[in-house]
Order: structure tokens, then C-alpha cells, then sequence
């Protein structure tokens, strides 16, 4: 990880930027996604999205009125960054297995091997936002051991979300035995977000 100090608005500045937009743009007309960039946005926005209403949504109904005081907690915020960024990298690899795999299976196409190129330059450019090297190092290296493994053809239509649910489940800086308790709950709030992300997709896409 990073050595440098988190502060509040380390964590949450770019997250509420993102989280704003998703809302704002929830009151205008949704373009076509219909080429590999429209793409590689929607995927990025869209994890980002899923990331950060289920992770602070999660840590909010815990914590109830000591939510805010939490953030001036060094051990706390550096928890919860790296709970964020692990997180953002599960979903990213969903997301993007989803929807290439929607677009063989449904549209026809055949250029899979766009997926990690996808992948890939989300991870770099997240640099930026101060993802940390060693988590985008372990993603690039999981999205190639799951590539192995995962067929094109019926990815879409299996579970698709299932690695990003749990890791909400297995990231969030809560005692165990609350999680525990939440499980089943934690799971199903990461899958519905899901479920309206799919739903936008199918809408839009059209290659």
C-alpha cells in the first residue's frame, strides 16, 4: 500500500465526484454504448458506482450516527481504502467479463481477447486516482488466472457477480461476527446494485 497519509478528503473527494455524477446522469437520457470506448467507460463508472454504494452504505447502516466520526480515524481510513480499492478491482473484472461475454453470446462478437486490453487500461489510468500499485499488480494478475478459466459463452448468464459480492463481504473493515450475521444481507445489496447495472446495459448496448 501507499505510505502516504490518508485524510477525508483523500478517500471521499473523487469517490463523491463519481457517486454524483451516477446520480445526475440518472436524469438524463443514456446514450448507445456503441463502441470499445463507450464501453470502457460504462464499465468504469458503473464499478466505481457498485464499489462505493455498497461499501459506504454497508459501513453507514453499522455504524449509524458515528459514521462521520469514524473518518478522522487514520487506522480506520486507510481500512477503508484499501477495502475500496480491493473491491473496485473485483467488480471491474466482473463487469468486464459480463459484458463481453453478453456481447459473444447475444451480439455476436468475437473479440474477446479485448477484455484484458479493457482491463488493463482502467487499472493504469486509476494511477492517477491513487490506486495502489500492489492491488492493480494482484487484479492484472487474477483477471488473467480467471481468463483461464471462464467460458465466453455463458459467463453473462452464471453468476457473474458472485466475486464482487464477496468481496464486499470479505474487505469491509467490520468485525467478523457482525459480518457474519450480515452476510446474506451484504450479498444480496451488492447483487441488486448489480442487477439495475445489468438491466442499464442490456438497454444501451448496441455494437
Amino acid at each position: 500500500m501507499s505510505k502516504y497519509k490518508l485524510t477525508w478528503k483523500d478517500l471521499t473527494l473523487h469517490d463523491f465526484k463519481v457517486y454524483l455524477f451516477a446520480l445526475f446522469k440518472a436524469f438524463i437520457p443514456k446514450r448507445k454504448i456503441t463502441n470499445l470506448d463507450e464501453l470502457e467507460e460504462f464499465i468504469q463508472t458503473k464499478s466505481a458506482w457498485v464499489t462505493q454504494v455498497t461499501l459506504y452504505g454497508y459501513l453507514k447502516t453499522r455504524m449509524g450516527t458515528r459514521y462521520v466520526l469514524h473518518f478522522e480515524n487514520d487506522k480506520f481510513m486507510a481500512s477503508v481504502n484499501l477495502a475500496k480499492w480491493n473491491m473496485y478491482s473485483v467488480a471491474l473484472q466482473d463487469l468486464v467479463f459480463f459484458t463481453i461475454s453478453y456481447l459473444k453470446a447475444n451480439l455476436n462478437y468475437q473479440e474477446v481477447e479485448k477484455a484484458k486490453e479493457i482491463f488493463f487500461r482502467i487499472l493504469d489510468e486509476e494511477i492517477s486516482n491513487k490506486m495502489p500499485l500492489e492491488i492493480i499488480e494482484d487484479a492484472k494478475k487474477n483477471f488473467n488466472d480467471r481468463c483461464q478459466k471462464i467460458n465466453w459463452d455463458t459467463y453473462f448468464n452464471d453468476l457473474p457477480f458472485n466475486s464482487s459480492a464477496l468481496s464486499l463481504y470479505q474487505w469491509a473493515p467490520i468485525a467478523d461476527d457482525l459480518k457474519k450475521l450480515d452476510r446474506k444481507i451484504v450479498l444480496n445489496s451488492v447483487i441488486l446494485k448489480w442487477d439495475v447495472v445489468k438491466k442499464e446495459f442490456r438497454e444501451r448496448v448496441k455494437f
